[in-house]
């Protein structure tokens, strides 16, 4: 279980996140959507304490963190809280330069300290996995940005987190590259990762979650099944946003 409980967090006097409470069961994918400056991505840097929270709380797995104004959370817990964890960024970040193979590899070693041979196996299966192993020893700046993105989705996998987070995934991709992750992604869903993503793209919430969160204005705004969100809205402010856009949607759901 995930659980995160009364979130606030503010930069100085702006509040970007207001009063904010999600559960989210192990082996779900939730999609974080609505309108740049919103609050999902930093919703999300919450959940692995790349941002602190002003106050609430947060449950993962049997860890539990209090935040309050004025009251410092200790570097250890933050560690252990972020070590189930797996980060996939929007502009990829690989090391450029480790090969795809050392990119996954790195954490292993340097961070749990797995010796070269245990940690080569587990990146060739992870890379076996989203279809990345024939590029095993290729650098990054020879990748296609898709393939990249598949690279950084291993080596967000290579600790074997609790929970995988993606932060606009494929927002830097072409549709067609794009396709590539959405793929994968839905993949690693249909195997039982737990998955927590912001995203504009309603395509890959569409095709990947089974639960929606709408935020605007630092706020959920409402939440539920990605059809009934993305299809019949309750709220006036989701129905304008759906309208908004004018791609195309698949409910392959």
């Amino acid at each position: 279980m995930i659980e995160l409980s009364h979130i606030v967090k503010r930069f100085g006097t702006n509040t970007v996140l207001n009063d904010i409470s999600v559960s989210l069961a192990e082996g779900s994918v939730t999609a974080l959507v609505g309108p740049s400056g919103g609050g999902k991505s930093t919703l999300l840097r919450c959940v692995n304490l790349l941002e602190i929270p002003t106050a609430g709380t947060i449950r993962l797995g049997d860890d539990r963190l209090e935040f309050a104004e004025g009251r410092k959370v200790g570097w250890q817990a933050i560690q252990r809280l972020r070590r189930q964890t797996g980060m996939v960024f929007q502009n990829f970040q690989l090391f450029p330069h480790q090969t795809a193979i050392g990119n996954v590899m790195e954490g292993l070693v340097t961070v749990l300290k797995w010796p070269a041979d245990r940690a080569r196996a587990r990146a060739l299966e992870l890379l076996e996995k989203v279809g990345m192993a024939h590029k095993a020893d290729a650098w990054p700046a020879t990748l296609s940005g898709g393939q990249q993105q598949r690279v950084a989705i291993a080596r967000a996998l290579a600790p074997s987190p609790r929970v995988l987070l993606c932060d606009e995934p494929t927002s830097a991709l072409d549709p067609e590259l794009a396709e590539e992750v959405v793929e994968v992604l839905s993949r690693l869903a249909r195997e039982g990762t737990t998955m927590i993503m912001a995203t504009h793209d309603l395509r890959l919430a569409s095709r990947v979650a089974d639960h929606v969160v709408f935020l605007d204005g630092g706020v959920v705004v409402e939440s539920g099944p990605p059809r009934k969100i993305f299809s019949t809205p309750e709220r006036e402010r989701t129905k304008r946003f759906i309208a908004s856009l004018s791609a195309p949607m698949s409910y392959d759901i």
